[in-house]
């Protein structure tokens, strides 16, 4: 990114989700939109995400099951798309950048990026980190 030290303001949770019932997420959006007036805000997913993928399993995965039925959802939003790719890491991988718009989208839904967006006109971004190459898409 360019960024020095305490340049970036970063939430991190599995799989880059925006839920608006994560008060954890919802407080740092708040305090990062409304009171630090941050310009942009970045959603970063990465390739290889071990959490797209665990979600795609069948697997018990206990306290995650229910942090990972939103990943479920995005693939059912977009399963037409998904469905037609036979590679499973290609799939995997269309799933993680699907993941990423569906999440900007959580974010714009917000209050307070709606607000900010009205007054200073602040940018969502959606990226997508490839860990092999070093760059995003």
């Amino acid at each position: 990114m360019g960024a020095e030290p305490g340049e970036v303001f970063v939430h991190r949770n599995i799989t880059n989700m925006v839920s608006g019932t994560d008060l954890n997420a919802m407080s740092v959006v708040e305090y990062a939109v409304s009171h630090l007036k941050v310009n942009h805000v970045v959603v970063c997913g990465h390739y290889e995400c071990g959490g797209v993928k665990a979600a795609m399993q069948s697997a018990d995965l206990g306290v995650l099951n229910g942090w990972l039925r939103n990943i479920r959802d995005v693939y059912r939003l977009h399963k037409d798309e998904l469905n037609a790719i036979q590679d499973d890491e290609k799939k995997y991988d269309r799933l993680v950048e699907l993941n990423v718009k569906e999440q900007c989208v959580n974010l714009i839904k917000t209050a307070a990026v709606q607000k900010a967006y009205r007054d200073r006109e602040l940018k969502v971004h959606g990226w997508v980190f490839d860990v092999h190459k070093g760059k995003t898409n």
